[in-house]
């Protein structure tokens, strides 16, 4: 399976998101849900404004999809700078964050995506620039090399990552502030959608909006790219009015469930039930068994399904939970393989 297009992943994809630029708020006020992350945002940078410093740095982590990039352009926004956009991988060498560095104008916004894949030789440049605004650069080699400091205008670093805990302790200490953003709610995500199928012209009630959410596995991305599938299932096949019926059937088309479980959801957890009496498994046996790589499973599909209470890790491996098997219909299967089993 093409995990990159699969249309539940909660990762960016160009081929299915290219239009998410024209969908992001552009304020505060326009961003739905994350109220609390918002009530201490607005008080950070008005506070900011009030002194007219720069922002401290920002540290924005959480699930993939929930809107740290969107955030990070608010933030620029609404402190009426300029925002510069990059990430860690596409930052190969000291000198290509030195180059990045010395080009910001005063009070400009440097947002970092996928923060914590930095290499360390990059990352220690980060050190004095965000605490003195300086860089310290090594001019030859050798017995004539000498060290000279280059002074940065003042900014405002905003780093986004999905796996904080591999920051370094270094890098993270130097955040002012940290910002977790979490799942929303289907009335959050129905809001979003209602807001999205505005822009897009999408004609969509309050019920069918509703529908879309429920399966979205908590994440605006989610929302809005189901949004734009179930639209082209009701401009052929129905009125192209998008109501509870006519999300339902297109989601079920798609294979989606009401969970926002999709095909591939559902064959792990019915293998590792049917083959291996519901777990404990390892990763990498369970990688086999349905054909995908062990990495891809752990950081793709088990995320969500850890979430909502359908599989759990343990130092014997992976277990499906009553909870999954009740949804799948599975839960008068016998235990399979001689393995015992957490129920």
């Amino acid at each position: 399976m093409d995990f990159e297009n699969r249309i539940v992943s909660p990762d960016y994809c160009f081929n299915q998101d290219e239009a998410e630029l024209s969908l992001r708020p552009k304020t505060l006020s326009e961003y739905i849900g994350q109220d609390k992350v918002k009530e201490n945002l607005s008080i950070y940078i008005k506070a900011a404004r009030q002194r007219n410093e720069t922002l401290d740095h920002v540290l924005l982590y959480g699930p993939p999809g929930l809107g740290k990039t969107t955030l990070a352009g608010i933030i620029a926004r609404e402190m009426g700078v300029n925002l510069r956009v990059t990430s860690g991988p596409a930052i190969e060498k000291q000198g290509d964050l030195v180059a990045i560095l010395t080009s910001l104008e005063e009070g400009d916004v440097l947002f970092i995506d996928e923060i914590h894949r930095l290499s360390r030789n990059v990352e220690e440049i980060l050190y004095p620039a965000m605490e003195d605004f300086s860089l310290d650069i090594i001019i030859g080699k050798g017995p004539s090399a000498r060290s000279i400091r280059l002074d940065v205008p003042k900014f405002t670093l905003v780093g986004a990552t999905t796996r904080s805990g591999q920051l370094t302790a270094p890098l993270r200490d130097r955040f002012g502030v940290l910002l977790r953003l979490e799942l929303y709610t289907p009335e959050q995500l129905a809001e979003i959608i209602m807001r999205s199928a505005g822009i897009l012209n999408i004609q969509t009630d309050r019920d069918g909006a509703l529908e879309i959410a429920s399966r979205s596995r908590g994440t605006p991305r989610i929302a809005n790219r189901l949004l734009k599938r179930v639209r082209d299932i009701a401009q052929v096949e129905y009125d192209g009015v998008i109501n509870e019926k006519t999300a339902s059937a297109a989601l079920s088309r798609f294979e989606i469930d009401e969970l926002g479980l999709d095909d591939f959801d559902r064959k792990m957890l019915t293998t590792i039930i049917t083959n291996y009496g519901g777990g404990p498994v390892g990763l990498e046996t369970i990688a086999a068994a349905i054909g995908e790589e062990a990495i891809t499973i752990e950081d793709v599909y088990e995320p969500y399904l850890m979430q909502i209470g359908f599989l759990n890790r343990t130092a014997r491996g992976r277990c499906v939970t009553q909870l999954a098997r009740e949804h799948l219909g599975l839960n008068d299967r016998p235990n399979g393989g001689g393995q015992q089993s957490i129920f």
